[in-house]
């Protein structure tokens, strides 16, 4: 159990530097005219992903969870790969990149990197993490409410995404933006 929470303890402290990359690049975003959008979702994200990271460490030590090694080993491997794609996203967006959804009027879109391959790549690494993080040491239950309250708020982190895109690219400049926010 102590090297599980360990890895979860790696992961908070991951979102710790991520919420400062995010940080900087609202500045960055705002100092060129970035408008942000979602807002009212956004604490209802930080609740979820919160909870992943206590809830799974808890389930593990009250409902007394062993750890599997074929599944453990496997989600472990699904982990490190989806934070190797949330990477790579922070990566190729760079000052763009951010927790929020923050469009900087005259960006093109992005189409390199993972954008290239998926619309929303770094949603495929939450996606995968949430479901990976808790079935390391076999907590099913964290997983699955999650993954289901994870799917509601998607939908609507995609519409708004989505939306604020086709609103900056409908504006009377007609240049395309490109989202700041972690997509």
């Amino acid at each position: 159990m102590f090297w599980y929470a360990a890895l979860v303890l790696a992961v908070g402290a991951e979102r710790v530097a991520e919420l400062a990359v995010a940080r900087r690049n609202a500045r960055w975003a705002a100092a060129r005219g970035g408008v942000e959008h979602g807002r009212g979702h956004y604490p209802a994200m930080v609740v979820l992903h919160t909870a992943l990271l206590v809830g799974a460490p808890v389930e593990v030590w009250v409902a007394g969870r062993s750890f599997d090694p074929a599944l453990g080993w496997s989600m472990l491997a699904v982990l490190t790969a989806a934070q190797a794609l949330r990477w790579w996203c922070v990566r190729t967006l760079g000052p763009r990149w951010n927790t929020r959804v923050i469009v900087v009027p005259g960006l093109p879109p992005v189409a390199s990197g993972p954008y290239r391959l998926l619309r929303h790549p770094n949603y495929a690494a939450v996606v995968a993490e949430g479901v990976a993080l808790p079935l390391v040491h076999g907590a099913w239950v964290t997983a699955v409410v999650f993954t289901v309250l994870d799917a509601a708020l998607l939908a609507v982190r995609v519409r708004c995404e989505d939306a604020a895109l086709a609103s900056a690219a409908r504006a009377p400049s007609g240049v395309p933006a490109s989202p700041a926010g972690a997509t």
